[in-house]
């Protein structure tokens, strides 16, 4: 724990930009939260555009807290 849950449109990313996204990410959570690297787990998931409001209303929305 934690998870990260990363939905985006989609975007042409190779095997090494994801990587380094998910290295940037799990550098951020180590430093904010104290978690260990091995604890840490990122999911990313590419969302078309004409799908993204449903996923904004269902899943984002209701856990909006910033």
């Amino acid at each position: 724990m934690p998870h990260i849950d990363i939905k985006c449109f989609p975007r042409e990313l190779d095997e090494q930009q994801k990587a380094a996204l998910a290295a940037d990410i799990t550098d951020v959570i180590i430093r904010h939260l104290n978690s260990k690297d091995s604890s840490i787990s990122i999911a990313l998931q590419q969302i078309q555009p004409e799908s993204w409001q449903a996923i904004w209303d269902a899943e984002s929305r209701p856990k909006w807290r910033l």
